[in-house]
């Protein structure tokens, strides 16, 4: 049996590099759980490659009664999507999402219409009917799934895309908003922190979609009264990013953004004169710098989710 050990799992604790041959794999699907037999090969010494990979998937009922049993007996499958940029080293902060078949579907139908001529090289697993658990199927439709994403992220119109952001984060982006309205911050913050770290390895660090994303955790980091432990770090870097930021929409953000900051730089009793001098230059340009929309409301202006304002 061929084996290649590629990257690293976002869940060891070990840290070790992991190994599938096809016998474990075998044994894991007896128990509803399919295991990817071998992993995709890491790139040349000197290259940094986006990789898309599915390690594993699920077999979950669709509907559970109270004691774990599906009352109708139908099932669906949970892949799990790992994102990583693997280079001369593995990526320090792989990431992953769970996504359905349904998921990938419709990005393919939102991509195949807005961009059709983009898309024929690409062969999406159709739906069956019958033999939707089977591991022959599942690992088909996992490496299919790969390619359609590898495909998407070399061509920028459909990398750019609505389609492509809805799948990346649609999911967990409206959950963080509904636990940001329900005051549950602490349970919002890890979906935040996850998204942003998937959207970084795909987009541009100055991007609208991910300095949004890096706001709205800034965010949701500083709103309730005891700031979030990685406060500090998410406003650090949400600073450095909003240097030489030339877009004019996204630079509505970054009054508030600085407002935010000098209130949770007093908070941590660290010097606040150098976010002074910046709001200070900004107003010197007739620019509104007190008054204005706290960064919660100037964020929802841009991108209206769930949060009460």
């Amino acid at each position: 049996m061929h084996r290649v050990v590629i990257g690293r799992r976002a869940d060891m604790d070990n840290g070790e590099s992991i190994e599938e041959d096809l016998d474990s794999a075998t044994e894991a699907f007896d128990q509803n759980i399919w295991q990817r037999p071998t992993r995709r090969p890491l790139p040349p010494a000197d290259d940094v490659v986006l990789c898309f990979e599915i390690p594993l998937a699920r077999i979950l009922p669709s509907a559970a009664t109270g004691d774990g049993n599906s009352s109708s007996g139908k099932k669906y499958v949970i892949y799990e999507l790992n994102v990583r940029k693997d280079g001369p080293g593995p990526d320090p902060f792989p990431t992953s999402v769970e996504r359905r078949y349904t998921h990938f579907l419709k990005l393919y139908e939102g991509l195949r219409k807005d961009h059709p001529t983009l898309l024929q090289s690409v062969t999406f697993p159709k739906k069956v009917l019958m033999g939707n658990f089977t591991a022959e199927l599942i690992g088909e439709r996992g490496s299919a799934f790969e390619a359609f994403l590898d495909h998407i992220v070399t061509v920028p119109s459909l990398r750019d895309s609505d389609h492509l952001l809805e799948f990346l984060q649609g999911d967990e982006l409206r959950n963080a908003c509904q636990l940001l309205d329900e005051r549950r911050n602490e349970l919002a913050v890890p979906l935040l922190e996850n998204c942003f770290r998937l959207l970084n390895k795909i987009f541009l660090d100055k991007s609208k979609c991910v300095l949004l994303l890096l706001c709205r955790l800034v965010a949701a980091c500083t709103t309730s009264p005891i700031p979030h432990p990685a406060a500090e770090q998410w406003a650090e870097l949400a600073l450095r990013r909003y240097e030489h930021v030339c877009d004019t929409e996204l630079l509505v953000l970054y009054i508030p953004l600085l407002q935010t900051c000098l209130h949770l730089w007093w908070q941590r009793g660290r010097d606040r004169s150098l976010l002074e001098e910046r709001l200070n230059e900004m107003g010197k340009k007739g620019i509104k710098v007190k008054g204005g929309p706290t960064l919660a409301q100037a964020i929802h202006a841009l991108d209206p989710r769930a949060e009460t304002i």
